[in-house]
């Protein structure tokens, strides 16, 4: 059993944080563009970042930040442009974005990591950037999660956000149990794929917890959520994943893996699932979410691999926005993922439906099944909306998720027409 419950609040869940978001004039849409999240200590900070060799502006300096300081104070994000493959002038807008941030908080530079997201090769406005600062500081609240996460979405059709609590302490040492909350939000609906999508995500954290274990946990986090998710195969260039814990929730120093550090970490992990899904959910012309759960590998890792190559197959993707049940794609993405099994061992079903087993086809309800694709489509964004492929391929011990979407016609007419 889950031993935490869902609140309300986002990333100013967790005490000692406020966030903003504005429209600063950055997207030519119009709409809310540029997000603040601020703790009101240093944090300890962590972060995983895309895995691309053409990458933002903004991932560079995160990682170099994080190298030399594991903690910050503030997550400053732009939407509208990526700052990414814009060279020397490109690096010299981050570093005076972080500057300019710096000054108006009266915080150092070093204590601010930056984000970008919109047209890659196209540079930040600066004069736009220069006064919008001013008036998203000005918009701080602790109410601002909402505010942030519509401030950092591009072609997403929904905001996503996730705020969870359980209590940490050491009730044998007279300890107080207290209250420790995790928050998120992210954005992402197309150019996604492991590993990192085209994606965003800062999670707080209001915990006290040592830098190296926080940056292990995220990195584990990152593994089983947004490294198993997949739209449409392509890895971004300014994929960021940044967690901060403030210890503003007084609650003892965790140092090393234990229960309370277990407990943390499945929490965080379920908070970043819950977005990492929610990124899959929302992909670019999509109609329904696809869970494929894959049981019987050798370890973790291969059954993810498993899972991972199912849910990017792009005819399995098809199928099921035709609400076609046909396994036949399924047993061919398995078989394609380099994880070695014998088909005598693989089984799929697709929901209820048991279509293949022991390396044999089997009768089925074509009908009832392509009805099944059909409901799941007709559940989109209640959360009802999901398509589960379930694969063994053996008797190991080793299990992993995946989550993805169906690909619509939709998909080619929106990022058709992206930039124009």
């Amino acid at each position: 059993m889950e031993d935490w419950q869902e609140i309300t609040g986002g990333v100013t869940a967790a005490r000692g944080y406020r966030a903003a978001g504005i429209t600063a004039g950055l997207k030519p849409s119009g709409l809310p563009d540029l997000a603040l999240i601020l703790s009101d200590v240093d944090a300890i900070a962590a972060g995983v970042f895309t895995t691309s060799h053409v990458k933002a502006a903004c991932v560079d300096y995160c990682r170099q930040r994080l190298q030399a300081k594991h903690s910050a104070r503030a997550i400053l994000c732009n939407a509208g442009q990526a700052n990414a493959a814009t060279g020397s002038q490109g690096v010299k807008d981050t570093l005076e974005s972080a500057d300019l941030l710096a000054k108006e908080l009266g915080i150092s530079p070093e204590a601010i990591l930056l984000a970008s997201t919109g047209v890659i090769g196209q540079r930040i406005k600066m004069d736009i950037l220069r006064s919008g600062i001013p008036k998203v500081v000005a918009a701080l609240s602790e109410t601002g999660s909402d505010a942030a996460a519509g401030a950092i979405i591009t072609t997403d059709l929904v905001k996503k956000s996730i705020a969870l609590e359980t209590t940490i302490g050491d009730a044998s040492g007279g300890l107080r149990q207290r209250p420790v909350r995790i928050g998120g939000i992210a954005k992402g609906s197309g150019m996604i794929h492991p590993n990192m999508a085209t994606m965003l995500a800062f999670v707080t954290c209001d915990a006290a917890v040592s830098s190296s274990l926080w940056q292990q946990m995220l990195t584990r986090a990152a593994d089983r959520s947004f490294n198993s998710i997949t739209v449409d195969g392509d890895t971004s260039t300014n994929d960021s994943l940044i967690a901060l814990a403030n210890g503003q929730s007084r609650t003892p120093a965790i140092t090393e893996m234990g229960p309370e550090a277990e407990k943390l970490e499945a929490m965080l992990t379920a908070v970043c699932q819950h977005l990492a899904k929610a990124i899959a959910r929302d992909g670019e012309g999509a109609t329904c979410l696809v869970e494929v759960q894959v049981s019987g590998a050798n370890d973790e890792t291969a059954a993810r691999q498993i899972a991972k190559t199912i849910a990017g197959s792009s005819l399995v993707k098809s199928a099921i926005f035709g609400r076609d049940p046909n396994w036949g794609r399924i047993a061919g993405a398995a078989g394609r993922a380099g994880v070695p099994f014998e088909q005598d061992n693989l089984q799929i079903k697709l929901g209820d439906f048991l279509l293949f087993e022991n390396g044999q086809p089997l009768p089925f309800d074509k009908a009832a099944a392509s009805a099944y694709l059909k409901q799941a489509a007709a559940g989109a964004y209640l959360q009802k909306d999901t398509v589960l492929i379930s694969v063994s391929v053996g008797n190991g011990h080793g299990t992993g998720k995946a989550w993805g979407c169906d690909l619509s016609y939709d998909y080619v007419k929106i990022n058709a027409e992206y930039t124009t």
